[in-house]
């Protein structure tokens, strides 16, 4: 049995990771997964891999699978108003087919 879903993808520094669990869970999406992620943007290039005292300042990657469309929008749009003009991070959006969807 599969079910079709969107996956939102949010991909920003790790300090937000509570406020953006909190903006998901209140949206009613059903979990997520967390990554440590790295790599180049418009804000230069970023580690995850680099020794550092803290990894406050690392960015992470974050993937919510959602019922449909709108839930991902309304996550992305609340997560890019609150975050993205002080914060560097992107959010996409990807057609998803869950399989086992009982667990879903």
């Amino acid at each position: 049995m599969t079910q079709q879903a969107s996956k939102l993808v949010i991909v920003t520094e790790k300090l937000l990771l509570k406020q953006i669990v909190k903006i998901i869970d209140e949206a009613g999406a059903t979990g997520y997964t967390v990554m440590p992620a790295g790599g180049k943007g418009s804000r230069n290039v970023r580690s995850s891999g680099q020794p550092s005292v803290g990894d406050n300042f690392s960015n992470i990657k974050i993937e919510v699978l959602t019922a449909n469309r709108d839930m991902a929008l309304k996550i992305s749009d609340e997560i890019a108003a609150q975050f993205f003009d002080d914060y560097s991070g992107i959010t996409y959006i990807c057609d998803a087919e869950v399989l086992h969807a009982h667990k879903f």
